[in-house]
């Protein structure tokens, strides 16, 4: 059975925005995005192209774009829409109440 953690309410994060949620054992947080009808994701906060903080990027319907290169990352699934290539580590997260949730475990970086 899965756990969560609320992490903020949904009011926290900016309408096409994101808000930084910080990870045990990994300076790379989770970045967590709110589209313009409420819908909210979360992804590893970095581009898998050369790393860039995807929470400073552009929402844009269920997108976001790097702010270093422009890449096109989806959010429900954190790839890169073609023709660039690669993804980034897509977290569960879930809206109950208001309150934003992460699975608890999602919080806690595993080493490779």
């Amino acid at each position: 059975m899965n756990e969560w953690k609320a992490v903020c309410r949904v009011e926290d994060i900016p309408k096409l925005g994101a808000r930084r949620v910080a990870r045990e054992g990994s300076t790379i947080p989770i970045a967590v995005f709110r589209t313009e009808n409420d819908q909210v994701f979360a992804l590893l906060d970095q581009c898998p192209h050369k790393g860039g903080p995807l929470s400073q990027g552009i929402v844009f319907g269920r997108s976001v774009a790097c702010p270093l290169h422009n890449w096109t990352i989806g959010l429900d699934d954190g790839c890169a829409k073609a023709p660039d290539q690669g993804c980034t580590q897509r977290f569960a997260c879930k809206v109950d109440g208001g309150q934003v949730l992460l699975e608890t475990e999602s919080l806690i970086a595993v080493e490779a």
